[in-house]
C-alpha cells in the first residue's frame, strides 16, 4: 500500500468550554455538524457567518466538505471553536493561506472565558440588594 495521499485534513478548535474537531476534505461545500446540516444545528445566521469566515476569506466556500464534532459550551462558543478549527485545517491544506487568516485574527484562540462566582455575591460581580433599614 504505497498511496500516501491524504483524503482529509483535521483541525482542532476551542473557545470557552467548547471543543470542535474538524475534518475537511475536497468536495462541494457541504458542512455537517454532529450529523446535522449547519443551518439545522445553529439557530442564527450570524453564527453560520462566523463559521464561514475563514472559508470566505480564502475563497474555499465551495471547495471543501466539512464534518465537525462539537462538544461542550453553547452555540456561540461552538461557532468560535469551529472557526478556529477550520482555519487550522486550511493551513494544513495550504500554508500560503496563513498570512490572510492571521491578519484577520482567525488563528488565535479567544482567551476570554466565564468569570468565576465570588463568595458573598450573587454571581461574578452582581451583589445582593443593599437595605439601609
Amino acid at each position: 500500500m504505497e498511496n500516501n495521499k491524504i483524503s482529509y485534513y483535521c483541525g482542532l478548535g476551542r473557545r470557552k468550554k467548547a471543543i470542535a474537531r474538524i475534518r475537511m476534505a475536497l468536495g462541494k461545500g457541504k458542512i455537517e455538524v454532529n450529523g446535522l446540516a449547519v443551518d439545522k444545528y445553529f439557530p442564527t445566521e450570524n453564527l453560520i457567518r462566523t463559521i464561514n469566515k475563514p472559508l470566505s476569506l480564502t475563497n474555499g466556500l465551495d471547495k471543501y466538505d466539512i464534518t465537525a464534532l462539537l462538544t461542550g459550551g453553547g452555540y456561540s462558543g461552538q461557532a468560535g471553536a469551529m472557526s478556529l478549527g477550520i482555519s487550522r485545517a486550511l493551513i494544513k491544506i495550504d500554508p500560503q493561506l496563513r498570512p490572510v487568516l492571521k491578519k484577520n485574527g482567525l488563528l488565535r484562540r479567544d482567551p476570554r472565558a466565564r468569570e468565576r462566582k465570588k463568595y458573598g455575591l450573587r454571581g461574578a460581580r452582581r451583589r445582593f440588594q443593599f437595605s439601609k433599614r
